[in-house]
């Protein structure tokens, strides 16, 4: 009989801490986002767009976390891959929704194990790969 250690699963509170985190980063830096959390089955857990972040970064933050979640990367490290003749040029999502190689989407794991992604967007693409990963940070 073999032994399966469990990993807890995001929850609602972890996602509240991940919004606030990117949120507080973003305003720090004088930037208006969308953030979105999604767990490990890719269904949101929360969103959260600024009042004066473009209406279409929340439809941006959401893709990030989706391709985040999808091939367990930061969407950062992806982009190269998906130029003509990249690795992923044509990759096909298993998702409802395509996918989005634009930083800013970065999966969450815990005790080795993905349970879930952020997506921010309304940034500069470095500066949303960085309010995710410091939410990330805070998270820890």
């Amino acid at each position: 009989m073999s032994t399966t250690l469990a990993v807890a699963p995001l929850t609602t509170q972890d996602a509240d801490l991940l919004v606030e985190a990117a949120h507080r980063a973003a305003v720090a830096a004088g930037v208006t986002v969308s953030v979105t959390i999604l767990d490990a089955g890719g269904r949101l857990l929360t969103f959260r767009r600024d009042d004066r972040a473009v209406l279409i970064s929340g439809e941006t933050s959401t893709r990030k976390a989706y391709t985040a979640l999808q091939l367990d990367a930061p969407t950062a490290d992806l982009v190269d891959a998906v130029q003509p003749g990249g690795l992923f040029h044509t990759l096909p999502t298993a998702l409802d929704r395509p996918l989005l190689f634009i930083a800013g989407g970065v999966p969450i794991h815990r005790d080795g194990r993905l349970i879930g992604a952020i997506g921010v967007g309304g940034g500069a693409p470095h500066q949303d790969h960085e309010f995710a990963t410091a939410a990330i940070e805070a998270l820890a």
